[in-house]
């Protein structure tokens, strides 16, 4: 799976080989018609579907296209989005069964993601630094959830900094050992896939996941280095009963039980807002 987040789709639209295709999106959207903003918002979304195709035609499996940030806490608007995109790529010839809808895991994204999972969009959550998300992602049937191993290290680091690393207590490496184990005992179908790696340990200890996303730095570096990766996630039998699926204000109330969880996702948002922004000013300079 590839994922394509505005902070990627921004530095793509500066590339000189991405810019016939950036000119053929705004083609469209002039074509397309209506106010300025209308143009704009069009354009953009066009950009990011048109790279998302190009990517398609040369790799195999699916491509992750996310939903504005700034609608992180409107349901309604995450729900038109999705649909909008999926939308784009049928033009473009490319089915939903190829494409995953990236929404930020807050409480109105899960929602959003539920309905777009029942109307056979697959979805995956990203920004996910806390348990209360994990599990409300599995409950809502999503498809795929992305916990950021490497932003819950970093923060910890920064909090609480120890001189020598052990992989075995790196809060992300434990993070999603525990939402794995959790996933498998109870029985769900939501793919973990661990993201954001700092280190080849982190990497190392989660060997087994259902999916890793891994830097090209850190691949060549696993190349280079020797021994066998032994797996060390397996997913082992059905133990547990689900429990009822938490409420709205058991999800808050224990997500924000940790600070680095709320400091991480409000920060996420608001960094990938800031490339879409950049990403509209772009284009707005060539509508």
């Amino acid at each position: 799976m590839r994922p394509t987040n505005p902070s990627l789709v921004l530095k793509a639209a500066q590339l000189p080989q991405y810019q016939p295709l950036i000119a053929d999106a705004i083609g469209k959207a002039r074509r397309q018609g209506g106010s300025a903003e209308t143009q704009l918002i069009n354009a953009c979304d066009q950009v990011a579907v048109d790279i998302g195709s190009e990517v398609l035609r040369h790799v195999p499996g699916r491509i992750s296209t996310e939903v504005d940030a700034r609608f992180a806490w409107d349901r309604g608007m995450c729900v038109a989005k999705a649909r909008k995109l999926i939308q784009l790529y049928e033009k473009n010839g490319i089915g939903p069964e190829r494409i995953l809808i990236k929404l930020a895991a807050t409480w109105e994204g899960i929602r959003a993601a539920e309905e777009l999972e029942q109307s056979g969009i697959n979805c995956n959550l990203t920004l996910l630094f806390s348990f209360a998300q994990a599990r409300a992602c599995a409950e809502a049937g999503v498809f795929l959830i992305s916990p950021f191993v490497g932003r819950i290290y970093d923060w910890y680091q920064k909090h609480q900094p120890q001189s020598a690393y052990q992989v075995d207590s790196d809060p992300g490496v434990v993070s999603v050992r525990q939402i794995y184990q959790y996933y498998k005992s109870h029985g769900y179908d939501t793919v973990v896939m661990g993201a954001s790696f700092r280190r080849i340990e982190q990497i190392q200890a989660l060997a087994g996941c259902d999916r890793l996303t891994i830097s090209p730095a850190l691949l060549d570096e696993l190349a280079a280095s020797e021994g066998v990766l032994t797996r060390q996630l397996t997913p082992g039998c059905v133990t547990e009963t689900r429990p009822s699926p938490i409420t709205q204000a058991e999800f808050l109330w224990q997500h924000h039980q940790d600070p680095m969880a709320v400091e991480k996702l409000a920060e996420g948002i608001r960094l990938f807002a800031v490339d879409q922004v950049k990403l509209e000013q772009q284009i707005q300079q060539m509508l």
